[in-house]
């Protein structure tokens, strides 16, 4: 290294310092946001070599997989019932009123035959 290049590197070799404590400083403040995202947001830590942390794969894992299956199920079933209802619906808002009125009279016919039936009418 000549004296030229050590005069003209030395007056910005603080500069230099400062840029790469400041840049190595951004790298840590990354990587501890990043790991407290996936913290609060429930994903998997991963250690230097990329094995997973937390949640750990032995039981807590299989109950929380055994719980939303559970839930997957009776949402399912729920979900089941609403389109049951709504094709009613559908059928009760498209179909004419004559139609509706005779299966309602219908309706009404065979619970008064079935009130005489009983000897409630």
């Amino acid at each position: 290294m000549s004296v030229d290049a050590a005069t003209t590197i030395v007056p910005h070799l603080p500069w230099i310092i400062g840029g790469g404590l400041a840049l190595g400083a951004a790298g840590i403040f990354g990587w501890v946001h990043t790991t407290r995202l996936r913290i609060q947001h429930g994903y998997p830590l991963d250690g230097a070599w990329g094995q997973a942390l937390k949640p750990s794969t032995d039981n807590e894992a299989k109950q929380r997989v055994a719980l939303l299956t559970q839930e997957n199920a009776e949402l399912r079933a729920e979900l089941g019932s609403v389109k049951d209802r709504l094709i009613n619906v559908e059928r009760i808002v498209t179909d004419s009123g004559y139609g509706l009125g005779n299966e309602i009279e219908q309706l009404r016919e065979r619970a008064l035959e079935n009130r005489k039936d009983e000897g409630n009418a």
